[in-house]
């Protein structure tokens, strides 16, 4: 019978089993080229996966909301409203005789409230002192990490209407 040994030779599950802590610390060659054979595996998988989901994700699709009239708010001046749903708050600004830009209300930074500074021709965050530019969002000074997102603006005779958010 193969399975029986002498009773002179260890017991087989001590040749297979460690009993010595000593030993248990040990990792042999094959057992670590196992390991990161099976963990490059899983990553190459992940990846493919995140490749897969990023190729076959479907473009936003935002809807085209009235958000105010030309010559509604004076040069300087702001407008207050939401978009694309009614819990993101934006703000519209009129810099010129015929020019508005519309942003997000939310910092980049922790998401505070931003404001308008007319006097300082800025965008400003009060949790942090971030500023933003009012001509394209981008940071001017501050924590926050990237620029806030612009809100594409249509004029559609005298309305303005809001028909898509551009994440920089």
């Amino acid at each position: 019978m193969p399975f029986l040994r002498s009773p002179s030779r260890e017991p087989l599950w001590k040749e297979e089993f460690s009993v010595f802590t000593s030993d248990e610390r040990y990792v042999t060659r094959r057992q670590f080229a196992k390991f990161l054979t099976l963990a490059s595996l899983g990553m190459f998988v992940g990846n493919l996966w995140v490749l897969a989901k990023a190729y076959f994700a479907k473009t936003p699709s935002f809807p085209s909301v009235e958000v105010g009239e030309v010559g509604e708010i004076p040069v300087r001046g702001i407008k207050l409203f939401t978009y694309p749903t009614p819990k993101d708050h934006c703000i519209l600004i009129r810099t010129g005789e015929d020019e508005y830009v519309a942003y997000s209300q939310k910092c980049t930074h922790l998401s505070c409230a931003v404001y308008f500074s007319a006097k300082d021709d800025r965008l400003e965050c009060p949790c942090h002192q971030g500023f933003f530019s009012v001509r394209d969002g981008s940071v001017l000074q501050g924590p926050p990490p990237r620029p806030l997102p612009q809100i594409t603006l249509e004029r559609n005779g005298a309305r303005l209407l809001a028909v898509g958010v551009k994440e920089s």
